[in-house]
């Protein structure tokens, strides 16, 4: 493109085929320019702004992420509970079929099981019917509440072969023992071998095959939960138990 001297000789030449006005021109020059240069100037700003624009959002997506790939954050979620937290299975699942006998600490209270069978009873699939005694061995009273019936366990040589299981009777049994005192439960067993598929069933299966004759153990657990009275903030749940009774099946 010709400068502003350049268009001045040429319009100062005598062989200019017409008289022109050199200042009209260039400055028409002038004004073809300015909106080329507004543009340029433009671009510039542009490009400048585009190029901070994606600095932000790269600063933004290269801040550190601490989530497994694929999952979702959500910061309304609650903290993991601490291992402080988790409960105990209940009384009903704590012998389970085929498993060894569990070993229970004695009751915090003073709380005492003691399961009474008959001394024999006839081998087979027939339900015996015995009694539970909860018994308070501790010097001071005791006040609380127990679910309606104990969990029974029937094993042998330590040996889990049977233990109470299906629906249970969703009521409570109040506590209010001195010391010494006691209170029954009516309870039952089958003389019967379960099985683990058993226990993640809802309920055992109607032809478990029957014990064979022989000396067997009978154990009882129970929940029981404090009343506040007794000194606990929030009632803690306890679990009682006794000694072994012996059974045999003829």
């Amino acid at each position: 493109m010709p400068s502003e001297k350049d268009l001045r000789d040429l319009f100062a030449g005598t062989d200019a085929p017409n008289t022109l006005d050199a200042k009209r021109v260039i400055g028409r020059s002038r004004a073809r320019r300015r909106p080329k240069q507004v543009a340029a100037a433009s671009l510039g700003a542009l490009a400048i702004v585009g190029i901070m624009v994606l600095g932000v959002q790269v600063s933004q997506f290269s801040s550190p992420v601490s989530m497994t790939a694929g999952e979702a954050y959500d910061s309304s979620a609650p903290a993991p509970e601490s291992d402080s937290t988790i409960k105990r299975a209940p009384a009903d699942k704590i012998n389970l079929c085929t498993a060894t006998l569990t070993e229970v600490a004695p009751s915090q209270y003073g709380l005492q099981l003691d399961a009474a069978f008959p001394e024999s009873a006839a081998a087979g699939t027939s339900t015996v019917q015995g009694t539970v005694r909860l018994t308070n061995t501790s010097a001071r009273e005791v006040i609380g509440y127990t679910p309606a019936s104990p969990a029974i366990t029937l094993s042998q040589d330590g040996v889990v072969l049977w233990h109470s299981n299906g629906p249970m009777i969703l009521s409570l049994v109040s506590v209010d023992l001195a010391p010494g005192a006691s209170l029954e439960y009516q309870a039952s067993f089958t003389p019967v071998r379960c099985g683990v598929e058993d226990d993640s069933a809802e309920a055992f299966r109607a032809d478990l095959p029957a014990l064979e004759p022989g000396s067997y153990q009978l154990s009882a657990l129970i929940d029981f939960t404090a009343d506040p009275s007794m000194g606990q903030e929030i009632p803690e749940l306890d679990l009682v138990n006794g000694p072994l009774s012996t059974i045999r099946l003829d």
